[in-house]
């Protein structure tokens, strides 16, 4: 049985993979701020799956996940974000406090998962960190965001060239109908956007599945599906 730690697991894609994997035999470790929403969300799911409530950006929680996934992680899957203020301000207002934190969730949070998790990740196992197409377009209003997952992308690359015995994977999942979607366009109907167990759940696995070497992908493209 692989075992895989999912963060950001409580709802959205972090959920939609957490079920399709535990379906498919996977012991999976999971977390999310809220305990309530992940508990009652990781409830509905059938399989092994070890429910830790936590902030990624919380060393002590960090050393907890990587404990409770036990001597060998077969995936490390960094998919908490945090999108910031809603509705996105430009550069030149941006709230630096708010900056920093953004930047500490979606990048520095993942790096510190992967020193953790490196030692007890044999030969083959796979990292995905979910990055946005927000990393590659210059979208007004979406400095934070975006810039953050501009370096998690680079830090993706940079990490697929120092472990080459792994699979290293940065995975754009495409528009989704989820929370943090609603939350990055307030006013506007998201009830076109695929849910992400119709689009970025299947790229995803089959990048896992398939031997597609460590690099960027679109999920979409992995799907076979149209974006």
């Amino acid at each position: 049985m692989p075992t895989g730690i999912i963060t950001g697991a409580s709802r959205g894609l972090g959920l939609a993979l957490a079920s399709a994997l535990a379906a498919g035999g996977w012991r999976l470790v999971v977390d999310a701020r809220g305990a309530d929403a992940l508990h009652a969300a990781t409830g509905t799911i059938d399989g092994d799956v070890i429910a830790l409530p936590g902030d990624v950006t919380d060393a002590r929680h960090r050393m907890d996940l990587i404990e409770a996934a036990g001597s060998s992680i077969d995936l490390l899957v960094n998919n908490a974000s945090h999108l910031g203020p809603s509705p996105q301000p430009a550069l030149a207002e941006y709230p630096l406090g708010t900056f920093r934190h953004v930047h500490d969730v979606n990048v520095g949070a993942p790096l510190a998962l992967v020193q953790l998790a490196l030692p007890a990740m044999p030969d083959g196992a796979a990292i995905v960190n979910v990055t946005s197409d927000a990393a590659v377009e210059p979208y007004a209003g979406w400095g934070g965001y975006g810039s953050s997952k501009a370096a998690l992308d680079q830090l993706t690359a940079i990490l697929a060239a120092e472990q080459p015995r792994l699979r290293v994977y940065a995975v754009d999942p495409g528009d989704m109908r989820t929370q943090m979607q609603q939350e990055a366009f307030p006013h506007e109907d998201i009830s076109d956007r695929p849910l992400p167990e119709a689009r970025a759940v299947p790229g995803i696995l089959a990048l896992l599945r398939g031997g597609h070497p460590s690099g960027r992908y679109r999920a979409a493209e992995l799907a076979g599906v149209a974006a």
